[in-house]
């Protein structure tokens, strides 16, 4: 059964995965949060080549693991935004799927605000991929606060999340957002975040997770900064919960 891995950006990514690891998945932003909000702008890369693209691509088959590739900035029709792509390649390096984030975030508070659509051209709908561990479903970040772009998958076996939440946001809704996504679909929930201050000052709330269709919590990183959570994925007993719940 195959395990999922975190790693936030492409220089901390181990030389090796952890023995038995078929997985990975990396969070939102994972090539740069930098000091200005249109600086990944300017990293945009056409759809299919450049040097992010490259690189998850190389890694998935110098390592044979598929990666669930968090977010890559590829061009639109706006000179000046991007699509924010989730990217999923196999163990041979073959790109096999694309999502590019639908829902974009709005917040403000006394201390921040964020406005993605200033740089983001939403995307147009949900996506999901057969995979050797089940029909992976795709979003990212604020996907998770609505319900109704998971049901428009379909079934799916495994949710991924890759994120970066605000700090008042996570503490507030980041647990159990993703536990009801995991016990609504009675699907794992894989959600790999961005944590801790970055150049901007921008501060990201971390607690990377992996939650069951039973919605336990079966493995997190409470920590800051850069780390790896790890968790089986036991398809055996998802099917057994969902037997038994009349699924």
């Amino acid at each position: 059964m195959p395990r999922c891995r975190w790693c936030p950006r492409l220089s901390s990514l181990p030389t090796s995965p952890p023995p038995g690891a078929k997985l990975a998945a990396l969070p939102e932003n994972f090539y740069i949060i930098g000091r200005h909000e249109r600086d990944k702008v300017g990293l945009r890369e056409p759809n299919g080549k450049g040097p992010i693209q490259d690189f998850l691509s190389q890694t998935a088959k110098k390592h044979r693991l598929w990666i669930i590739g968090g977010t890559a900035p590829i061009v639109c029709a706006s000179e000046d935004k991007i699509r924010s792509a989730c990217l999923v390649y196999d163990d041979a390096g073959k790109r096999v799927a694309r999502y590019d984030k639908s829902h974009l975030f709005r917040f403000e508070s006394p201390t921040e605000r964020h406005d993605e659509s200033r740089t983001l051209e939403p995307g147009s709908g949900p996506v999901a991929v057969e995979s050797p561990f089940g029909r992976l479903g795709l979003s990212i970040c604020y996907d998770v606060r609505f319900p109704e772009h998971y049901r428009g998958m379909g079934p799916v076996d495994v949710i991924f999340v890759p994120s970066a939440f605000t700090v008042p946001t996570g503490q507030a809704h980041w647990e159990v957002l993703l536990r009801a996504r995991a016990v609504e679909n009675m699907a794992y929930v894989v959600a790999p975040a961005q944590g801790g201050t970055h150049a901007s000052g921008r501060r990201t709330y971390g607690h990377t997770m992996i939650v069951d269709p039973w919605g336990e919590v079966i493995a997190a990183r409470a920590e800051d900064g850069e780390g790896v959570v790890l968790a089986e994925i036991d398809t055996e007993r998802m099917h057994e919960m969902r037997r038994r719940l009349g699924w």
